[in-house]
């Protein structure tokens, strides 16, 4: 009984540790992504993909307050989600939907600006940046920002379960960039786009720094199919099986390998965290890849049944 006691409260202990932990990261990228938003996106008429850029639109078009805007979306999108996919990936949004919007009307208040007077290619560059940083502080800790992303994951599961991901949130961001064209003009669209992949990029380096670009998973678990159906469908990678021996053991088992960028590899590792938390995970940074082989056409993105072959 003392045992049992002293574990819980071990367990409570580092429950309470990581929460602390997740706290700071929040509340540090909630800054970071308000400060990007309301003193440098909107101050230069700039727009965006996902949520922000449908919250820039529907301003620009009623005069409507971006932060509540911001805000009622967020609101709606955690409902659905909870709804629809359930309070697990609910609770992956549900800290930065109730932060991230009172942290857009605070820096409204404070009306602090970056650039001294407006300058569209610096605010481009910076925007991308400072939104890099903040997401990508989020995703090290495993939450998503409630926007595209989950709103894609609802459409998929709703209405398009045979369509990849990447491709419905590819094809939102686009209407919503389009839109922006639109109403703020082809300039603008343009600029959004090159925000967009400095974005992208940026929080591919804080969550993996400068060098990996492609990473290999190897996987040994009691939940293969599961896994495998997830990396597969949900991913859209391809994967390998690989039988291995335990000498300690001497017992066959299926080792799941599967190349991948390093933004896939934690969505991987999470799901696998979730689903099994007695797997043995291997990550391992690979140089270069080339070929069109089953093995290796992970490495494209596409969503084909011939991406889907186990090798």
């Amino acid at each position: 009984m003392k045992k049992l006691k002293e574990l819980k409260e071990l367990v409570t202990k580092e429950r309470v540790k990581k929460f602390g932990v997740d706290m700071i990261f929040v509340l540090v990228g909630c800054a970071i992504g308000a400060f990007a938003i309301i003193g440098i996106l909107i101050p230069n008429g700039l727009s965006s993909g996902g949520i922000t850029g449908l919250c820039r639109i529907l301003q620009e078009t009623f005069g409507l307050n971006f932060s509540i805007l911001y805000y009622c979306f967020s609101i709606t999108i955690l409902v659905i989600c909870a709804i629809v996919l359930g309070l697990g990936e609910a609770r992956k949004i549900i800290l930065i939907t109730i932060i991230y919007p009172p942290m857009l009307m605070l820096f409204e208040r404070l009306d602090l600006r970056l650039l001294e007077e407006n300058d569209i290619i610096l605010a481009v560059v910076y925007c991308g940046l400072f939104t890099g940083i903040n997401s990508g502080l989020f995703f090290t800790r495993g939450f998503s920002f409630g926007g595209t992303d989950t709103i894609s994951k609802i459409i998929k599961k709703k209405f398009l379960p045979h369509v990849g991901l990447s491709q419905i949130l590819l094809v939102l961001d686009a209407i919503v960039i389009i839109a922006s064209g639109v109403v703020f003009g082809r300039n603008i669209a343009l600029y959004a786009l090159v925000t967009q992949i400095i974005f992208s990029k940026v929080v591919e380096y804080v969550m993996y720094g400068f060098q990996t670009k492609v990473v290999q998973l190897e996987i040994i678990t009691d939940h293969h199919d599961e896994i495998v159906h997830f990396i597969i469908h949900e991913i859209g990678r391809g994967v390998s099986n690989v039988e291995i021996i335990g000498e300690y053991t001497q017992q066959a088992r299926d080792k799941i390998v599967t190349l991948c960028s390093p933004r896939e590899s934690m969505l991987i590792k999470q799901y696998v965290a979730k689903v099994d938390r007695t797997a043995f995970v291997t990550v391992i940074r690979v140089e270069s890849v080339w070929g069109t082989g089953a093995g290796f056409e992970v490495l494209a993105d596409k969503d084909d049944d011939k991406n889907k072959k186990k090798k």
